[in-house]
């Protein structure tokens, strides 16, 4: 029992090594109540009009990106928008076709959805590697338990957590997991533009970016705020969340 379990924890600290997604370990994937309850789409769910928005708005990027896989930026324009919902559901869209794989990164240090996904079961996140070392990238990627999508979390919440956004290591990272697959889509989730600067430090090493209207909450100023937070060259559109 020992043996395998050794054997599975190597294949999870190593699958970042590969750079063939079909040699890419899979832990134990999520149940479809599990799934349910985190709010992420999955192939057969019942909410078949939640499944086809998240497929239609993959086509939509796609296009955009001419089939390139690229790094999105997903934000909100105030607090409660629902981009963790949305940048999570897109990560999972992408990786619906078994020949791709996402890259889930949160960058919602005060409030990170990879806590729920990953139950707080992790040593090292975005914060350890920006600040040590020792800290590798493979230390920091985790499986979701949905199907060829990987998170890394955003680590520990300190006051100098928006600088180390804006630092090289942070570009270097963002750049290199984008191209150690050439089949990889990474979705990067950040605060809502009315509370932190982070989207618009990040939207510089985006290919593009979307952001979310909670539907009824905004006024045309805030809407007119977002696009100019992630620019209006990055911006690929809104999603409206009820």
């Amino acid at each position: 029992m020992q043996n395998k379990t050794e054997s599975i924890i190597k294949a999870v600290v190593d699958k970042e090594s590969s750079h063939v997604i079909s040699d890419m370990a899979e832990p134990i994937y999520k149940t479809h109540e599990e799934l349910a309850a985190l709010k992420i789409i999955y192939p057969g769910m019942p909410q078949r009009e939640v499944l086809n928005t998240f497929r239609d708005l993959r086509t939509r990027l796609l296009d955009r990106a001419q089939g390139k896989n690229f790094i999105l930026l997903v934000s909100s324009l105030c607090e409660g928008g629902g981009s963790s919902f949305v940048a999570m559901n897109l990560a999972a869209s992408f990786a619906l076709d078994e020949h791709k794989t996402a890259l889930y990164i949160d960058c919602n240090v005060d409030s990170p959805f990879s806590d729920e996904l990953l139950k707080d079961s992790y040593d090292h996140g975005l914060m350890e590697y920006l600040e040590s070392s020792e800290v590798d990238v493979e230390d920091i990627i985790y499986s979701t338990g949905v199907p060829r999508v990987r998170t890394i979390p955003p680590g520990k919440s300190h006051e100098m957590s928006v600088e180390r956004f804006a630092s090289a290591k942070m570009t270097r990272l963002i750049e290199s997991v984008k191209k150690r697959y050439r089949d990889r889509f990474v979705v990067i989730d950040v605060p809502p533009v009315s509370e932190s600067s982070v989207a618009r430090i990040l939207a510089g090493v985006a290919d593009m970016a979307v952001v979310v209207v909670p539907f009824g909450k905004v006024t045309k100023n805030q809407v007119l705020a977002g696009i100019d937070s992630v620019g209006e060259e990055k911006f690929a559109g809104f999603v409206f969340n009820n």
